[in-house]
């Protein structure tokens, strides 16, 4: 603890008296300064006991004293010492009376009493707390180590809690709470999440201090990780501002834990080229040597149905994407093997597992955020991905190759995400969007919509409907409300046009998507 006026009552060597403001005298004494200056507060900061001779003061005047001890309680003087003896043999009444109206400590400094040895006390007691509170926090970083190394984040955090006398919070890369100490602490750092987010939004080290939930405590946010995207968060939450000893810990834990998390990035891109080898032997056909490849790390990853997920945009988007599917994966438990290559993101996740839904979760949110009217057009650089059905091992490479179809769709129509099996239950017709399709479909039609501009038949209308009714002569001249011979000698005048055959059922599935490329449908 501090000094305190009390303590340096207690001093056995001082024979200080206190005259006024005996029920404030547990006040900590940050300095002792002497002054006879009228009016000293321009050198004052507070927290200070200030020791005078009234050398220059009229200390038996009324008014005057009333005004200068109301200018000292201001400037955060936490207590005045009188040396009696001096210029006066004891302290005046005036001096003594505006003390008790203002609340003031007011100590009786005795003649064989030097200031000198007052400020010495009080410097002494300051360095004596110092150096306690560095060898507290010494002794509390030697057992945060000693946790983290033997029970990981979790003996880490209680430790800290204990060191603080409150309580402490991990978060992961996403936001989401990763461990507590105590264990009743979990829903209040729950509460703290749009905090971490916001605090992850700047560039680490950063650093922040919010009024715990429902005003319950005072909480300190810290970011962990070296690089311009933090790894993680920890929380601290004290009933008031820690001291010097806590402060040792709090900063002991950061460094602690940011060593935990570098070092876990470094496994991490260990863990990444070993999971690059997987996917190239999965690719290649090789699941035997990729099962002996991946070992534990991955291998529990195929023994089950997974999806192959790859995914195209920008750095920034790439990398929040990766800390959702890893961060929801690490939570869940679920093994998740994730390849960056550049600008694109290959994923092998269990079917129905975290991971993927994560993905799309993701996805859906960025879909919101293009919906949005405010948001300015990013298409052409945005989040493109394609979801590959159930597969496995055997049929890696069909999956991989079904996750880049489902992309090539999904730019196409403008979508952040499409699923494979989407394609596979729905229709070929919203492929015909496809502006190379298009142009084959206007090239391949353009001679008919050429001769019936001219006003000499009605080619492509009797072309559509003969086909509609697959090549029924009756009912397609019906359709028309002309007689069949007048059809028959229309589609004739089609296949002199294009010079195909309409017997050729490649022709007639070649013409049918063409009337519906360019119509539209």
């Amino acid at each position: 603890m501090p000094p305190t006026l009390a303590s340096l009552v207690h001093h056995s060597a001082l024979k200080l008296t206190v005259r006024a403001g005996e029920d404030r005298l547990d006040v900590p004494v940050r300095w002792a300064h002497v002054s006879e200056l009228a009016d000293p507060v321009p050198y004052m900061e507070g927290g200070e006991l200030l020791l005078i001779t009234a050398l220059k003061l009229d200390a038996e005047d009324p008014e005057a004293m009333r005004k200068y001890v109301k200018r000292l309680v201001g400037a955060g003087v936490v207590g005045l010492g009188f040396a009696v003896g001096v210029n006066y043999d004891e302290i005046p009444k005036a001096l003594v009376d505006a003390a008790e109206r203002e609340g003031l400590p007011l100590l009786e400094v005795p003649r064989r009493t030097p200031f000198l040895a007052i400020s010495k006390a009080v410097s002494a007691a300051i360095a004596a707390d110092q150096y306690r509170a560095v060898t507290a926090g010494f002794a509390a970083q030697r057992e945060l180590t000693r946790q983290a190394l033997n029970a990981g984040p979790e003996g880490l955090l209680t430790a800290l809690a204990a060191q603080v006398d409150g309580w402490a919070a991990l978060y992961d890369a996403s936001g989401a709470v990763v461990a507590t100490a105590p264990e009743w602490a979990g829903r209040r750092a729950a509460r703290l999440t749009a905090e971490v987010e916001r605090l992850r939004e700047r560039p680490a080290p950063a650093s922040s201090v919010v009024g715990g939930p429902d005003n319950e405590d005072r909480v300190e946010l810290h970011s962990l990780g070296t690089g311009r995207r933090p790894r993680a968060a920890l929380a601290v939450g004290t009933a008031s501002a820690p001291g010097t000893a806590e402060r040792y810990a709090v900063h002991s834990a950061i460094a602690l834990l940011t060593l935990t998390t570098e070092r876990s990035r470094s496994l991490h891109a260990a863990e990444q080229r070993v999971g690059a080898a997987v996917l190239r032997m999965l690719l290649a056909g090789q699941p035997d040597h990729a099962r002996g490849v991946a070992g534990d790390l991955y291998g529990g990853l195929l023994d089950a149905p997974f999806r192959m997920i790859v995914a195209d945009a920008g750095g920034e988007l790439l990398a929040g994407l990766t800390e959702a599917v890893e961060s929801a994966a690490a939570r869940s438990g679920e093994a998740v093997l994730v390849v960056p290559e550049g600008e694109r993101l290959v994923v092998l996740a269990a079917d129905g597992g975290a991971a993927v839904a994560a993905t799309v979760e993701y996805a859906a949110a960025r879909e919101a955020a293009r919906a949005a009217p405010e948001q300015p057009d990013t298409a052409a650089d945005d989040l493109v991905v394609g979801l590959s059905a159930p597969s496995g091992p055997i049929a890696a490479a069909a999956a991989y190759k079904q996750a880049e179809q489902a992309l090539s769709v999904a730019r196409r129509r403008g979508r952040v995400l499409v699923e494979h099996d989407q394609l596979a239950s729905g229709s070929v017709l919203p492929l015909l969007a496809d502006d190379a399709v298009k142009a084959f479909a206007d090239g391949l039609l353009r001679p008919l919509y050429e001769h019936d501009a001219t006003g000499r038949g009605d080619l492509v209308a009797s072309l559509r409907a003969w086909l509609s009714r697959h090549g029924q002569w009756d009912a397609a001249a019906a359709d028309l409300g002309v007689h069949r011979h007048t059809l028959r000698y229309r589609m004739r005048r089609v296949e002199e046009i294009l010079g195909r055959s309409l017997d050729d059922p490649d022709v007639r599935m070649e013409l049918w998507l063409a009337l519906k490329a360019t119509s539209g449908e």
